[in-house]
């Protein structure tokens, strides 16, 4: 499965962005999706997840009640809505696919990765 992220760039505190990453050459809809970010320094961290059917999910105490993840299997992508962006939410934001069960913080878990997009957000 190859993974394609896009929708990064450049907001202002308190704005919002939707990225999205699309998948290819596997089946979408087999794998559990994630999100993580890694900013400059920092260990990779994890975002948030999505089940195979998009029935549950699980976020990273830092985005509670911001970022909601959604999928959309028809299309072979998931979304990151981001609402209420700070500045410590600059990062590269990575997607990723689990082909195992459950919904793992456990970067170790997933066994594909996209290639990143970075998100800025100014103060």
């Amino acid at each position: 499965v190859q993974l394609q992220a896009s929708g990064g760039g450049l907001v202002q505190a308190g704005g919002s962005l939707r990225l999205s990453c699309t998948a290819s050459g596997g089946t979408f809809s087999s794998n559990t999706m994630a999100w993580f970010r890694q900013a400059p320094g920092k260990e990779r961290e994890f975002v948030t997840a999505i089940s195979k059917g998009g029935g549950s999910t699980r976020y990273g105490d830092s985005v509670k009640g911001r970022f909601t993840i959604s999928r959309d299997n028809a299309k072979n992508t998931v979304y990151l809505q981001m609402n209420s962006l700070k500045p410590e939410d600059t990062a590269v934001y990575y997607c990723a696919g689990d082909r195992g069960g459950g919904i793992s913080g456990l970067p170790n878990r997933y066994d594909y990765w996209g290639q990143g997009t970075q998100v800025t957000v100014s103060s």
